[in-house]
């Protein structure tokens, strides 16, 4: 273990009021999304009361999510649970929960590299490992597909002790105002649900859908399964709003038919229910960047781009007879930086290729925000609670 960690104390365990359990959460926003953050060992051990807690927490399924934390869209639908590794290899174990607001599912297969740059800032927080220098570096293994990332957050010595710094210079489009600097660094994101980069074999597959007709993509998976389609292939220039596609059924229809064929195609089976592959649309740049984006995660365009998707539809801006190739702006060479705009702006990525297999992506690395939001507990009525859930609660008098 790279990292020292700090037990938990007594005064940690759940608590019972109003019929109600109090959780310890801490409230954080990770990049462009947010979300409540808990540790592994607040939760129940088993999924389905763990799902039931994460359901009653953010409030699903609730077009509004008025009975809980989360805002209505999948954006902010989003949790963490993040617990110490007994790994050589890793100091932290990040297990990403995707909700949606009308839905009672909780999907634990997908990344989510926003949230992922806030989780050594909450294990921090949440006293899970302490600081050391004026930066903190821990590595973080995503258990929900496997993949390391490096993560380094600043935390300088405020008299009292280390702390997490939030404020800074930092800005990343989709937040409005500055933070500090999270420097995440990818170590190994190729195939991350896919058996590999390419998982159909080929950098360009030509799909015939019924009621679409023929249509060229490129199949990719360098952190998050992409689906990238060229917006003209569609009808679409690819500088829409994203309101207007949100708006736009009949598109959002084709995508999905063609989402459902390309799973298949990428050896993902019926993903009806899944989070992923997500949709990409791709146009040339319009701001001076390498290329211009559309992302459907996989049924709302977002309002910029995920950290995952940005990094996949980099490399496939950088790898020969894709899509995006096609279309991008992009410089010759191993180390190279990849500007993907989006609807709010723009995401860069430094990528280093293998200089003897050019689809061979050896780094990701990018830089990222976050900010603690709010901590304290969550309550979750109990009703929503398997009988096995949080046997370890006990009455609130008895803790006072």
């Amino acid at each position: 273990m790279v990292l020292a960690t700090i037990q938990g104390t007594e005064t940690d365990r759940p608590r019972v009021q109003g019929g109600q359990t109090a959780i310890p959460c801490w409230f954080m926003r990770g990049g462009t999304s947010r979300g409540p953050f808990f540790r592994s060992d607040d939760l129940p051990e088993d999924q389905a009361s763990r799902d039931a807690v994460l359901l009653a927490a953010l409030g699903s399924p609730d077009p509004r999510q008025i009975d809980g934390l989360g805002g209505a869209v999948p954006l902010t639908s989003k949790a963490g649970i993040v617990s110490v590794s007994d790994r050589d290899d890793a100091d932290l174990e990040f297990r990403f929960a995707q909700l949606q607001p009308d839905s009672n599912i909780v999907d634990l297969t997908p990344n989510c590299g926003n949230m992922l740059a806030a989780v050594v800032p909450f294990a921090l927080e949440a006293g899970l490992i302490t600081a050391r220098g004026d930066t903190t570096t821990a590595r973080v293994l995503t258990l929900n597909t496997g993949l390391v990332a490096e993560i380094t957050v600043p935390t300088p010595d405020g008299g009292a002790g280390r702390y997490v710094e939030y404020t800074g210079a930092a800005c990343i489009d989709g937040v409005p105002g500055t933070a500090a600097p999270i420097a995440i660094n990818f170590l190994d994101t190729a195939g991350s649900v896919c058996s590999s980069l390419l998982p159909t074999g080929n950098v360009r597959d030509r799909v015939d859908v019924a009621g679409i007709g023929a249509v060229e993509v490129t199949c990719i998976d360098n952190g998050q399964p992409l689906v990238i389609i060229a917006a003209a292939a569609l009808g679409r220039t690819g500088y829409e709003s994203t309101a207007a596609l949100n708006e736009d059924q009949e598109l959002k229809s084709r995508l999905e038919v063609l989402r459902l064929a390309c799973g298949e195609l990428m050896g993902l089976g019926d993903v009806t229910a899944r989070n992923y592959p997500k949709m990409t649309l791709v146009s040339p740049p319009a701001q001076g960047g390498a290329i211009n984006t559309r992302s459907f995660i996989p049924h709302v365009c977002h309002d910029s781009i995920g950290v995952l998707a940005a990094v996949t539809a980099a490399t496939a801006c950088v790898i020969e007879g894709t899509v995006a190739h096609g279309l991008a702006k992009v410089d010759s060479g191993t180390d190279i930086r990849v500007s993907v705009e989006h609807p709010a702006g723009e995401f860069s990525i430094e990528l280093g290729l293998d200089p003897g297999n050019p689809q061979h992506v050896i780094k990701s690395a990018l830089l990222r925000t976050a900010r603690l939001i709010m901590a304290g507990d969550v309550f979750v009525p109990r009703r929503a609670l398997h009988s096995s859930a949080i046997t370890a609660a006990v009455p609130l008098e008895e803790k006072q």
